[in-house]
C-alpha cells in the first residue's frame, strides 16, 4: 500500500484529499498540520481527532513557530516587507516553512508520496511543489484538487456521498490565519471594485478612545512593549494584542501572481504592520542614507523571492547577511498612538539618533560649516547641471 503524507488543515479541500486518497485510491494516509501561529491548542485536538476520523492512519501537529520567526520574521522585519508596499507576506511566507516541514516529516517515515489541496490557479501549488522538488525529488507529488479540477461544490457531494456532511457551503470566506496575520478571500476579492464587509474580519475592534503604545527594538529585533520586555515571539503577540483592538491592520492586496495573473486577498495583520512602521521610523534615525536606500532595493527583492517560494535561492542567505548586518545601531524605542483602524508614530528614542542638535537644526542654525562654506558647496554641486544646460541651451 503506497504511503501518502498529506498536508493537512482540516478544511474543505484537504478533508476531500482525505477521503478521496484513501476511499477512491487505497493510499495509507499520514496526515500533518503544520503550525505557524493559527491553530490553538484546542483547534489543534480538533484537527487530529477529525484527521483519524476520516481514515488517518496517524497525524501529527508540528509546531514550527520559533523557526518561522528565527528564519523569516525577523528578516522581513529587517527589510520592512511590504509586498506593493501593502501585503506583509501574511500567509505567502508560511507556506514555504510548512512545506519544508512537510516534506522533511515525509522523509522522515519513508513516504512514497506526498500530497496537498492546492488547486491550479493559485501560488500555494507553486510553493509546495518548488520545495518538494527541489528537497526530496524521489517523492511523488499528488495534487487531487489540481488534477481533477474541482468545483468547492463537487467536493461538498462527493463528502456527503461518503457520510461526511459538514456545513463547508456556509463558510462564506475562505480565512488562513498565523502569527504574521490572517488572509481572507471571498466573492469580493474575485472583484476589482468590491470591498470585504467588516463582518468578514475575523478580529473586531472593541476600542475607540486612542491609547500609546510603545515598542522597543535591538539590533532590529523587536524585544519590549510598552517597558515590559519579551521574547520577540511574544512582543508579536502583544502587538497583536493592543493593535487588533482597534481593528488595524486591515486592507486589500492587489499584485501578479506567480502564475502571471493579477490576484486580489483581503487580510489583517496588526502586530505586522504596527511592528514594520515602528522598525522602518526607527531606522530612519539611525541609518545613513545610501544604508536605507539600498535596503529598500534588497529588502523588495527579498520580498519578493519569498512571495514566490523562492526560499532555497542562495541568493537569500547574500541578502539576509546584509540585512542582519544593516541592524546594528537599529536599537531604540519607539512610540506610536494607536487610533481605530490607523497608527500613527509619534517619536523615538535611541543613542544611535543621527538626527542630533550637535550637528545642527534643520531649517533653523548649522554648527558644521559657515556661510560661504554653504555657498561654495552649492557651487560646486551645481556644476554638472550648469555645464548639460549650457551644451543644451535648445
Amino acid at each position: 500500500m503506497k504511503k501518502v503524507v498529506l498536508a493537512y488543515s482540516g478544511g474543505l479541500d484537504t478533508t476531500y484529499c482525505l477521503k478521496h486518497l484513501g476511499v477512491e485510491k487505497g493510499y495509507e494516509i499520514h496526515t500533518v498540520l503544520v503550525n505557524t501561529g493559527g491553530f490553538s491548542e484546542e483547534e489543534l485536538k480538533v484537527v487530529s481527532a477529525k484527521a483519524i476520523e476520516m481514515g488517518s492512519v496517524a497525524h501529527v501537529n508540528l509546531d514550527i513557530i520559533e523557526e518561522y520567526y528565527e528564519k523569516a520574521i525577523k528578516f522581513m522585519v529587517y527589510g520592512n516587507v511590504l509586498k506593493n508596499n501593502t501585503y506583509p507576506l501574511s500567509v505567502s511566507a508560511e507556506r514555504v516553512f510548512q512545506s519544508i516541514a512537510i516534506i522533511e516529516y515525509a522523509k522522515s517515515v519513508g513516504a512514497d508520496a506526498v500530497a496537498h489541496g492546492s488547486t491550479g490557479a493559485g501560488n500555494d501549488q507553486i510553493r509546495f511543489d518548488m520545495i518538494f522538488q527541489t528537497l526530496a525529488p524521489e517523492i511523488e507529488i499528488i495534487t487531487p484538487i489540481r488534477d481533477l479540477a474541482l468545483s468547492r461544490e463537487e467536493e461538498i457531494e462527493f463528502l456527503k456521498k461518503h457520510g461526511v456532511d459538514i456545513a463547508w457551503s456556509k463558510a462564506k470566506y475562505s480565512i488562513n490565519k498565523g502569527i504574521w496575520g490572517t488572509s481572507i478571500g471571498g466573492a469580493e476579492t474575485l472583484t476589482s471594485n468590491k470591498s470585504l464587509p467588516d463582518t468578514a474580519y475575523p478580529s473586531q475592534p472593541t476600542k475607540t478612545e486612542p491609547s500609546n503604545i510603545t515598542i522597543d527594538f535591538n539590533k532590529g529585533e523587536i524585544c519590549g512593549v510598552n517597558g515590559v520586555k519579551f521574547s520577540s515571539l511574544n512582543a508579536i503577540l502583544k502587538v497583536e494584542e493592543l493593535a487588533s483592538a482597534y481593528a488595524i491592520g486591515r486592507d486589500i492586496h492587489v499584485g501578479d501572481t506567480i502564475i502571471g495573473i493579477k490576484g486580489r486577498v483581503g487580510f489583517e495583520a496588526a502586530a505586522a504592520l504596527t511592528i514594520i512602521k515602528a522598525h522602518h521610523a526607527l531606522e530612519k534615525h539611525t541609518l545613513s542614507k545610501w544604508q536605507q536606500y539600498h535596503k529598500s532595493q534588497l529588502g523588495d527583492f527579498y520580498g519578493m523571492l519569498l512571495h514566490e517560494g523562492q526560499y532555497l535561492d542562495p541568493t537569500m542567505r547574500d541578502i539576509e547577511a546584509f540585512l542582519e548586518s544593516s541592524q546594528k545601531s537599529v536599537t531604540g524605542t519607539v512610540e506610536l498612538t494607536l487610533r481605530p483602524y490607523s497608527s500613527q508614530v509619534v517619536g523615538i528614542t535611541s543613542d544611535y539618533d543621527l538626527m542630533s542638535n550637535k550637528f545642527g537644526e534643520y531649517g533653523e542654525a548649522n554648527k558644521l560649516w559657515n556661510a560661504e562654506e554653504a555657498k561654495g558647496f552649492i557651487k560646486v554641486l551645481s556644476t554638472s547641471n550648469k555645464i548639460y544646460h549650457a551644451v543644451n541651451k535648445k
